[in-house]
């Protein structure tokens, strides 16, 4: 593979190759009208359904013998729910009656299937705990600043899941990332239909004038791929891309801080020219990879903490603003100082690294 390149956030050129560009493309078969015959059963209807069935001797035609019972179980109705809405989106993915963005996101693949993938790690094995998730406005453009570490960018999908599922509004965090992560197989098209983008100047505008929750972590590699030693010190933020971006749509910044990350692979070591070889910014060694193999690349389970910080607003600034180099720098360096001070804030609340 050849040398990854780092597209950087404040870069106002058009956006990478054509290889590492989304598709644009929309699915011929969307929207196609349903088949003759087929209608879709409402979830609330399905329990009604059944007791009525039960009633005159039938038997549900759309849900097993065995679900009643387990619905039975699960407090009337939730095993129900869960295969209706398992066979709604199995019929919409094969009728083509799904929706993907210009930029490749498919909001109900992400949420039917994605985001089930990565909950159980969220929940169960890095347990994190969300605070000030009401500092993400219910509505419009926000712009969420985060930390990055943890050698595998895992950070970014847990902090995906903790807006979706945590926010009031169950709004959406659409990640700018960088090309590499477009370069690599299977990875780049989860991550396009995830909803992620290139870390570019013109997607981020697009995006916040549209009304959406987009995050980026400016820190880079320099911030995921740095040794244990200096973990929970904030790496340079770049030149402010990100604070011109805000001004310019006039969205608010929201700083957030994310603990816990740090740990799962404590880098160790560098192996910087098998990382050239293999065209990485880096080549992690911690105390189990590359030792034992596969599962040196399970990730320790510590305990997770997600806070996000008192919004930043930038619709006060005039439109000229943006170029302005003095007035990025104080604000960048302002949402910089936030974040690393509740860093230190949560790390002295917290108890233990894994509890």
């Amino acid at each position: 593979m050849a040398d990854a390149k780092v597209i950087p956030f404040d870069d106002d050129r058009s956006r990478g190759s054509a290889a590492a560009r989304p598709s644009r493309r929309r699915p011929s078969g969307r929207r196609n009208p349903e088949p003759s015959g087929v209608r879709e059963v409402p979830v609330s209807a399905l329990p009604a359904q059944q007791d009525a069935a039960q009633d005159t001797g039938a038997v549900p035609t759309l849900l097993h013998a065995d679900a009643g019972a387990g619905a039975a179980a699960d407090g009337g109705g939730g095993w129900d729910r869960r295969i209706a809405g398992g066979l709604s989106f199995l019929r919409r993915r094969i009728t083509g009656d799904y929706e993907v963005d210009e930029f490749g996101y498919d909001k109900d693949l992400t949420d039917q299937v994605l985001m089930s993938m990565v909950r159980p790690l969220y929940e169960n094995y890095f347990r994190v705990e969300v605070k000030g998730i009401e500092n993400i406005p219910s509505e419009g453009g926000a712009l969420i600043v985060a930390n990055h570490s943890g050698t595998l960018p895992l950070d970014g999908l847990m902090l995906q899941v903790a807006v979706h599922d945590q926010h009031p509004a169950g709004r959406h965090l659409r990640l700018l990332a960088a090309d590499l992560v477009f370069m690599l197989p299977v990875i780049n098209e989860l991550a396009r239909k995830a909803g992620h983008t290139l870390a570019c100047t013109e997607d981020a505008e697009r995006l916040l004038e549209r009304g959406e929750v987009v995050g980026v972590m400016p820190e880079g590699f320099k911030g995921i791929g740095k040794p244990f030693s200096e973990r929970y010190k904030l790496q340079r933020f770049g030149r402010g891309g990100f604070v011109s971006t805000a001004l310019r749509a006039g969205t608010p910044i929201v700083p957030c801080s994310i603990v816990g990350a740090e740990e799962i692979y404590p880098m160790i070591g560098n192996a910087k020219t098998l990382a050239r070889l293999l065209g990485f910014p880096y080549f992690p060694i911690t105390p189990t990879f590359p030792w034992l193999g596969p599962l040196g690349a399970v990730p320790l389970p510590t305990k997770w903490t997600i806070q996000f910080g008192e919004p930043i607003a930038t619709d006060g600034y005039p439109p000229e603003a943006a170029e302005d180099p003095m007035l990025m720098f104080n604000l960048t360096d302002q949402v910089r100082e936030q974040i690393q001070h509740t860093l230190y804030k949560l790390l002295v609340q917290r108890r233990s690294v894994f509890f």
